[in-house]
């Protein structure tokens, strides 16, 4: 993820089993657990456990690849959060994290 996906936005990626640590540029750790992974469907659900900024009571979301034309993809990223007032300040990180990964995936032959 750090070295493809969002280089420079996530500084490191430690699996362990269902577990996702994901340290960001700045040194901040977020515990994620992947919930599920369809390679039939090109989708993966995390939900964050720990170390979310804001602190937030839910964190879940997806990442799933659709076809967009014979050489093209989209990538749709999906997340619910509670408490909604925090939506404004999580959606800034997700359009931040969508830019690098468009720019990274642009990147690959």
């Amino acid at each position: 993820m750090h070295e493809r996906l969002i280089p420079s936005y996530v500084a490191d990626t430690r699996i362990d089993g269902v577990h996702r640590y994901l340290t960001m540029a700045d040194g901040w750790v977020v515990h994620e657990v992947i919930v599920g992974i369809d390679d039939e469907t090109k989708r993966l659900a995390y939900a964050v456990v720990e170390g979310s900024r804001p602190e937030l009571a839910h964190h879940h979301a997806s990442f799933q690849v659709f076809a967009d034309g014979p050489d093209r993809s989209r990538v749709v990223w999906t997340t619910d959060l509670l408490p909604d007032e925090h939506a404004p300040q999580v959606r800034l990180r997700v359009e931040r994290g969508s830019e690098v990964m468009a720019r990274a995936l642009a990147r690959i032959p």
